[in-house]
């Protein structure tokens, strides 16, 4: 039996005794998982905005950016492989997610969790590791309810990374120009906390 296979139906071996833990998971592997990941963004942008660097600002506001061009990518390369997901190759799995006809290779959800936990690292490398684990997590819980094989996830989050930082590498430049333009004006917020006249006050000082 393929190890991708084996890895499957031990995970589901333990989904099926632990049942304390099958709404947790169900939920993480969904909206729950969803709305985590939104907030590990939004701090992010928070943790940039209070640095002096512009590149880190600019990572933080790729990063949803990235996302989305991402599972974007990943729309044409699953409808290529086509792939069945477990429940409909293995009737006899505990099957904890809902049935959906789309294919499951690559994964969506590991594909957005890996294109976060990338750019969120060039953020903040605390924050990059906790992404990372969050990212973890998914990818264990997509498993688990029987959504997706390990190759699924795995794929997912390399071709999420991959997507997302070569996308920050080719627009970074650009990024940072329209943050130094949105320096004296009203989106100049994004940036940085500090007032400009108590930054133009510490910049006199300094001087």
């Amino acid at each position: 039996m393929p190890t991708n296979i084996q890895l499957l139906l031990t995970i589901n071996a333990l989904a099926r005794s632990t049942p304390w833990l099958q709404p947790a998971m169900a939920s993480y592997a969904t909206v729950a998982g969803f709305v985590v990941f939104s907030e590990l963004m939004l701090a992010g942008w928070w943790i940039a905005r209070r640095r002096t660097d512009l590149s880190a600002v600019a990572a933080a506001l790729w990063t949803p950016i990235g996302m989305l061009l991402a599972v974007a990518v990943n729309q044409p390369i699953t409808a290529i492989f086509a792939e069945r997901r477990p429940y409909m190759s293995y009737p006899n799995l505990l099957i904890l997610a809902q049935h959906s006809l789309a294919p499951g290779f690559p994964s969506d959800h590991a594909v957005y969790a890996g294109a976060v936990t990338a750019t969120l690292f060039l953020v903040s490398r605390q924050l990059g590791c906790w992404t990372a684990l969050a990212a973890l997590v998914m990818a264990f819980a997509r498993i688990y309810i029987a959504a997706a094989y390990p190759s699924d996830v795995l794929a997912g989050l390399l071709l999420g990374a991959v997507v997302s930082l070569i996308g920050y590498l080719l627009v970074r430049r650009v990024l940072v120009h329209l943050l130094c333009l949105a320096e004296p004006t009203i989106f100049r917020s994004l940036t940085t906390p500090i007032p400009r006249t108590q930054l133009a006050g510490s910049i006199m000082g300094a001087s």
